[in-house]
């Protein structure tokens, strides 16, 4: 069943070039290629408008497959989502408001069994222009549209395969109407204009990990923390984060000194730690030695949760053994009202979900649902022995485009857990190999890398733009 926001569009949908040329050589007549009449001849006549627009989606499966390749005017090149996830999309913003007539859709291997094609005028509220339920590849061309507004999109709901959704181009025609008449000012710089070289603007590295320094030392080949930190100071990022049980077993200042700190202790000055359950441990209080040895570093602000800035990023290190604490709750609530950065990421040690020993912690589902309701792009997790990714979600565990990132990332130097019970929209799962988060972020953008003490990368996430 198809829905429509007015008249009945057309669909054409081609699977093969035999048809193509078949088609060709009937128009042929002597020697001349003739027109095509009726709908076809009218969508012929409007203008492509999509061409070189600025691109955004829901995922991408690595930094080859951008959203912008969709619009490139390349049969080579494409966008590719991550896989195994549904819903994903894709869209587009025109410049301008526009009325669109027809977009023309072509789909890599990887299809859309089930989709809506969609527009909107601001970019939030959307009207469907058509929707398909039984997609087969190959080429669909959407005739007959009527939809007005700036913004198009592609709303994949089932993957026609395993893999995730993928587009050698998207295609968007029709007329400028901005105020309903006037066609809009060129831009001046052209859509075709090739990008500028050089980093994004505000682009930046941060290198993460949890669940780091076992009580060894690198005279024993088998103590990881040495490795995972050497690996982390050759990445040379503007920071490093951690994300709890930062010292075991029950992270007295003794056994910081002991052993953290000659390994991870190196680039202490430029670490923005949070607390495990290990530092509640200590018998001379709760995160009394993880409080003296990082000091101010790790209670900027007097309490063990804390925030900061960098780039158009607001960063928001929490102490996931007290959320039951409202003061720390209503910090946060107020911390992310004063906000004004364009991107979130919060870190913390309990994960809402986890594929592995310790599983879903519902501890952390109060902190999520401020989170998202914040618009949260990326929530870094240790706890449980493995690296794992997930694809958008909300609190509730339902896949959803405007969801936030988990990431679980404690296999910093702790003894590795195994993957127990898959959760729900998990993407990937390593456990057994140490290593490190590589973490990329710009002004607009982040996506990661997982990185093993071997310097090999184990795995790249999407690139996501943020909310």
């Amino acid at each position: 069943m198809r829905l429509y926001a007015s008249a009945p569009p057309r669909r054409t949908s081609t699977t093969s070039t035999l048809s193509v040329v078949l088609a060709a050589l009937l128009l042929l007549v002597g020697g001349v290629l003739v027109a095509t009449t009726g709908a076809g001849r009218a969508a012929a006549a409007d203008p492509l408008l999509s061409r070189g627009k600025p691109a955004t989606a829901s995922s991408n499966e690595a930094t080859g497959f951008a959203p912008g390749n969709a619009f490139d005017g390349s049969a080579t090149t494409r966008w590719a989502s991550a896989e195994g996830s549904d819903p994903q999309w894709i869209r587009v913003d025109l410049g301008a408001n526009a009325t669109v007539s027809r977009v023309r859709l072509s789909w890599e291997a990887a299809y859309a069994k089930a989709y809506r094609v969609e527009i909107s005028a601001d970019g939030s509220t959307w009207t469907r222009l058509a929707t398909e339920s039984a997609g087969n590849g190959g080429t669909d061309d959407w005739t007959g549209l009527t939809g007005k507004g700036r913004h198009v999109r592609v709303y994949g709901t089932a993957r026609g395969t395993s893999y995730g959704y993928s587009l050698f181009e998207v295609e968007v025609y029709g007329a400028w109407t901005p105020d309903g008449s006037t066609p809009p000012t060129p831009p001046t710089t052209p859509p075709t204009t090739p990008p500028t070289t050089g980093p994004p603007t505000g682009a930046f590295t941060v290198v993460a990990a949890g669940d780091i320094a076992a009580q060894c030392t690198a005279s024993d080949s088998a103590c990881a923390h040495p490795k995972t930190a050497a690996q982390a100071q050759r990445l040379n990022p503007k920071f490093y984060l951690t994300m709890g049980d930062n010292q075991y077993d029950d992270a007295r200042l003794a056994d910081f000194r002991n052993y953290y700190d000659r390994t991870w202790g190196a680039f202490k000055a430029k670490t923005r730690p949070a607390p495990g359950n290990h530092e509640t441990y200590d018998p001379a209080g709760s995160l009394a030695g993880y409080k003296s040895y990082f000091g101010a570093i790790a209670y900027p602000q007097g309490k063990p949760y804390y925030s900061y800035d960098e780039g158009n990023w607001h960063f928001v290190a929490l102490d996931s053994n007290s959320f039951d604490d409202p003061a720390q709750i209503q910090w946060l609530k107020d911390d992310l009202a004063r906000s004004t950065k364009g991107c979130l990421a919060a870190y913390f040690h309990h994960p809402l979900y986890s594929s592995g020993g310790h599983g879903n912690d519902p501890v952390s589902r109060p902190v999520w649902q401020i989170l998202y309701a914040a618009k949260a792009d990326l929530i870094l997790n240790g706890h449980d022995h493995h690296y794992e990714r997930f694809a958008p979600q909300d609190p509730n565990g339902r896949a959803t485009p405007d969801g936030i990132v988990e990431i679980v990332g404690g296999m910093g130097g702790a003894e590795p857990y195994p993957i127990e019970t898959v959760q729900p929209n998990s993407q990937k799962r390593i456990s057994g190999s140490y290593g490190v988060l590589k973490l990329d972020f710009t002004d607009t953008t982040y996506g990661w890398s997982y990185v093993g003490t071997d310097g090999q990368v184990k795995d790249t996430g999407p690139t996501y733009t943020c909310h």
